[in-house]
């Protein structure tokens, strides 16, 4: 958290993804904030895609990866995301 938060999301990256025990959802989310802060679209989509799969029902993770479209004019990317919660009852 305090690597992503201090804007070293290579750093942040590499530690999550090598972690000596598989990384629980908390630390993925964390690291999607992080991307949300500083506006890294593919990392933020990459982390929100094992987030999803450790805890799929989470609306905090919808809502951080549709902020970080909003946040680059991707209004569709947005509404995708939107949409998928809408469909999930999330």
């Amino acid at each position: 958290d305090l690597l992503g938060r201090a804007g070293h999301l290579d750093e942040a990256e590499d530690m999550v993804n090598n972690m000596p025990f598989a990384p629980y959802a908390v630390a993925w989310r964390s690291f999607l904030g992080a991307c949300r802060i500083y506006g890294d679209i593919e990392r933020g989509e990459r982390a929100a895609e094992h987030v999803f799969e450790l805890d799929p029902g989470n609306a905090a993770t919808f809502l951080l990866l549709s902020n970080i479209y909003s946040a680059a004019c991707k209004w569709d990317d947005a509404a995708k995301v939107r949409k998928v919660m809408k469909d999930r009852d999330i």
